[in-house]
């Protein structure tokens, strides 16, 4: 698997016309901590993505290699659906 850096990461997300938000809640996690990886600094970032939530979207954004702690469908971010 070919990591990215996050530039690769944003511009991959212009050039389909994603939204951070849409695909953070499509994936089930926070929209705002998904921001707060993707536009921290590369060089010295104040997340590091070690473990947790930020670990999880670092590997689901193909930031890092490893491996997803869980689900990338949990509940724990997902919107109610109507019945």
């Amino acid at each position: 698997m070919a990591l990215k850096t996050r530039d690769e990461v944003r511009e991959e997300f212009a050039r389909r016309g994603w939204s951070i938000t849409g695909w953070a809640r499509q994936h089930g996690f926070s929209p705002v901590l998904v921001s707060d990886i993707l536009n921290d600094d590369a060089r010295n970032p104040k997340r590091k993505c070690l473990r947790g939530e930020s670990h999880n979207i670092a590997v689901a954004l193909k930031l890092k290699d490893g491996e997803i702690s869980r689900p990338s469908n949990s509940s724990a971010f997902s919107v109610p659906t109507a019945a």
